[in-house]
């Protein structure tokens, strides 16, 4: 009997053969969960199958005041982080000044900060018993100082601007990397001054790298849980801090799962919208 070929060295192994490991890998640690999530989501306390459990949810005044302050609050911030991340990145890129390049560096540290730290940092300066209301205590004698926003929807507002405002610069200042220089210096000796050259030059070279950081920082907003759980803000109720009442306070597990599916829903449904705006564009 003839023995069958042998596959040469330089051949190249089957499709897919690769594909395989990392598929069962992903869907083991992530779809597996995220289909426990869905299936508790139908299941009421009394057992079975039910849309019970959505239409409790529903039509509770609490899920829709999540719904509605979660996404006020990730439209605000991501609008914040838009023009103040495009402000910076064109200071920073643009305008030269001592310490430019150690900052762009700063920006990369920046990313890997988790944003409860971000939050602690805010707190220690604008706080109740912060150095603002502190130094204001110290010159006025006032029993307390006038700093007490940090526990309010803004004091929300603000630290997600002042963490996610690198997302928005780190993609916008690779743009800027790229722009050629002989287009702002033609458009200069046209007599262009800076504001119509952002306008006409390099904000349409932007826009790819705005949607980016924008799409993700408004996904990312959707989801924080730690800079609402730090800030203490009292009355401010994201969804994602609804599911850990619903969960760990109520012990409400089909509650709390609605509410993941539902936040699950939002951010991929996001994703879909980013991924097909942008294929449309060409971007």
């Amino acid at each position: 009997m003839t023995p069958p070929p042998r596959p040469s060295a330089g051949s190249a192994p089957p499709a897919g053969s690769g594909r395989c490991p990392p598929v069962a890998v992903l869907a083991l640690a992530l779809l597996y969960p995220l289909a426990l999530v869905v299936q508790q989501s139908f299941t009421p306390d009394e057992g079975g199958t039910s849309l019970t459990p959505y239409a409790d949810v529903f039509a509770s005044e609490s899920f829709r005041s999540a719904l509605g302050t979660t996404v006020w609050l990730a439209l605000g911030s991501t609008a914040g982080c838009l023009v103040l991340g495009f402000t910076l990145a064109l200071v920073i890129a643009f305008v030269p000044f001592p310490g430019g390049r150690a900052v762009a560096k700063f920006i990369d540290v920046f990313l890997s900060f988790p944003s409860f730290l971000i939050t602690l940092a805010l707190l220690f300066i604008y706080g109740t018993v912060g150095m603002a209301n502190g130094v204001w205590t110290g010159v006025t004698g006032a029993s307390e100082g006038p700093f007490h926003f940090l526990t309010t929807p803004w004091g929300v507002l603000l630290a997600e601007i002042t963490y996610f405002t690198p997302f928005v610069m780190r993609p916008l200042l690779a743009a800027f990397s790229q722009l050629d220089t002989a287009q702002l210096e033609v458009a200069s000796s046209l007599g262009a001054g800076p504001a119509r050259i952002v306008r006409k030059v390099i904000l349409p070279e932007a826009l790819p790298a705005l949607a980016a950081g924008g799409s993700l920082v408004l996904v990312m907003c959707l989801n924080e849980f730690g800079i609402v759980l730090f800030t203490g803000a009292k009355g401010v109720t994201t969804l994602p801090m609804l599911v850990y009442s619903k969960a760990i306070l109520e012990s409400d597990y089909p509650a709390a799962c609605v509410v993941a599916v539902v936040n699950i829903a939002l951010s991929v449904g996001l994703y879909t919208l980013y991924r097909t705006v942008s294929r449309r564009a060409g971007a």
